[in-house]
């Protein structure tokens, strides 16, 4: 491996770890928080929803399996920053297309190798998720109070809208795979692309929207359900999507939200959200359905989660909208994973069931919504001007 820049990795806090350049050289300010998946670091790096932060891998060798095209879950490396250990010489993978140091300095993202990265998360763990910043080349050699001073000065993540700025600008369809069952309306909140390619393989036809669309565009649509995706920010500042999505329940449109759409289906059913000490990101994370009682190793990438009413998930409160439970909990430490409506047709996961490098163990989750449309369109008359061509 070629010479490499000195880099500097400071925190918030003013703790510094030094290591070398890795990818582009530079600079980079975002929130610093640790991933604990053993693989899949390109599906990391591509999913909007790390937009803005500085993503510390626990794996110590990374890279060795390189990039491909097919494992970018978007056009882009959204994550503002990349901190490993002990990146690869050299990729090895028989998919592989090139290798992840050239991709990150392509997309002009700023990293650090040599870290101690196992230091960094305990760190992390033990103080919380916190702004850092990455300087690499001549950057790297300015004091740590001079580049401390500019880590401080970066936006937190509390009080962040920034689903606008991931979101499509334009809308576009992803056309079902074989026979068409269903059409959805799916907001794009930092949508990733296998989302809207695993609703086609349920015969779904998906309409990807800008974040930004009314309820009136929706219902020129006439969808058979509404899907909130995946995205970055805080969920407290998503008022023009919550007040979309109270339109759509008032309207009885089967509803599914995934991780920023689970929070966001929380908020308007007027419970609040919080933020975490520092999330859960990775793909090992243990989750209970409590439906079915089965146990199901899941994807996460989340600094939000839902604050439940009197702290005791196991009971149902009213909203505006009828009784909701908690149908999913965080094995590791019970936080809300994903909520379900007893009275109207929607419910939401807070975890990944789509996007994962592997396991796969919550795919099913798009059967279930394709089941709440099924069951929705023998309740209901059908919708004007449809084509007649559903199941």
């Amino acid at each position: 491996m070629s010479e490499q820049s000195p880099a500097i990795l400071v925190l918030e806090d003013g703790r510094v770890f030094e290591g070398e350049a890795y990818g582009a050289v530079g600079e980079t300010v975002g929130e610093a928080v640790f991933c604990t998946g053993m693989t899949g670091y390109q599906e990391t790096l591509t999913d909007p929803s790390y937009h803005r932060q500085v993503v510390v891998m626990t794996a110590p060798h990374i890279g060795n399996t390189g990039v491909n095209a097919l494992d970018m879950e978007s056009q882009r490396i959204w994550a503002a920053g990349f901190v490993v250990r002990d990146p690869a010489i050299r990729p090895s993978n028989w998919r592989s297309q090139g290798d992840l140091q050239t991709s990150l300095t392509e997309h002009g993202v700023v990293g650090i190798s040599g870290v101690d990265t196992r230091a960094l998360t305990l760190h992390i763990r033990d103080r919380g998720a916190m702004r850092a910043g990455i300087f690499s080349g001549q950057l790297a050699l300015e004091s740590v109070q001079s580049l401390l001073a500019r880590v401080h000065a970066a936006p937190q993540m509390a009080g962040a809208a920034l689903a606008a700025e991931v979101s499509t600008q334009q809308e576009y369809v992803v056309e079902p795979v074989g026979e068409h069952r269903f059409t959805v309306a799916a907001l794009d909140l930092g949508i990733k692309g296998s989302t809207p390619a695993l609703m086609a393989e349920q015969g779904i036809r998906v309409h990807v929207l800008p974040a930004a669309t009314t309820f009136e565009r929706v219902r020129e649509l006439a969808p058979d359900g509404l899907f909130f995706s995946n995205g970055p920010g805080d969920p407290a500042t998503a008022d023009s999507e919550i007040d979309l999505l109270r339109q759509a329940l008032e309207a009885r449109l089967p509803f599914f939200g995934i991780c920023f759409g689970n929070q966001l289906l929380g908020r308007a059913l007027g419970l609040d959200t919080y933020k975490l000490p520092f999330g859960h990101r990775g793909m090992n994370q243990p989750v209970l359905d409590r439906a079915t009682g089965k146990v199901a190793v899941t994807s996460h990438n989340h600094g939000f989660a839902i604050a439940w009413p009197g702290g005791d998930t196991t009971q149902a409160v009213d909203s505006a909208y009828g009784s909701v439970r908690v149908s999913h909990v965080a094995l590791n430490d019970d936080v809300v994973e994903g909520i379900a409506c007893s009275d109207i047709p929607a419910f939401s996961v807070q975890y990944h069931p789509e996007a994962a490098a592997g396991p796969h163990d919550a795919s099913d989750l798009f059967d279930r919504f394709a089941d709440l449309m099924q069951s929705a369109s023998h309740e209901q008359p059908s919708h004007e001007g449809e084509e007649g061509d559903h199941a």
